[in-house]
């Protein structure tokens, strides 16, 4: 876990820096690195969207919250295990909120009541489960 977290921010180049000041809700994402030196929130519906074999890695120097009720959704082909959020703070998933892809967090990770992950769960402290549903990609 560590090697993977060290990794991901250590990639350079960036194809996207700071896009949308890190609120993504409502916006559909193609592959390539994203770099966020702040939290990144996601307050509506994210897409993410490309073949079976492209990459998405999310490097923030914050906090990544996925807000209730709200999805990340995979389109094209893209698959749940090419997707990684590298987060330096903490990771919330919000009751009945459903995320994609492998999460690599610092600190923690809060999966409150009826959230659902397709990915895996990292973190180098404390992951905090609320009747959440886990399923491996």
């Amino acid at each position: 876990m560590e090697v993977a977290y060290t990794d991901a921010p250590g990639r350079p180049t960036p194809d996207h820096v700071e896009p949308f000041g890190g609120l993504l809700g409502g916006k559909t994402l193609g592959p390539g690195l994203y770099k966020f030196s702040t939290s990144v929130k996601i307050p509506t519906d994210l897409i993410i969207s490309g073949s079976r074999t492209d990459t998405w890695i999310f490097q923030m120097s914050g906090d990544l919250v996925l807000a209730a009720n709200k999805s990340v959704t995979l389109l094209g082909g893209a698959l749940a295990s090419n997707i990684v959020w590298q987060v330096a703070g903490y990771v919330e998933v919000g009751v009945g909120a459903h995320m994609e892809g492998i999460l690599l967090t610092k600190t923690a990770a809060h999966f409150l009541t009826g959230s659902s992950l397709t990915g895996r769960i990292l973190a180098q402290t404390a992951v905090t489960l609320q009747s959440t549903t886990v399923t491996q990609p």
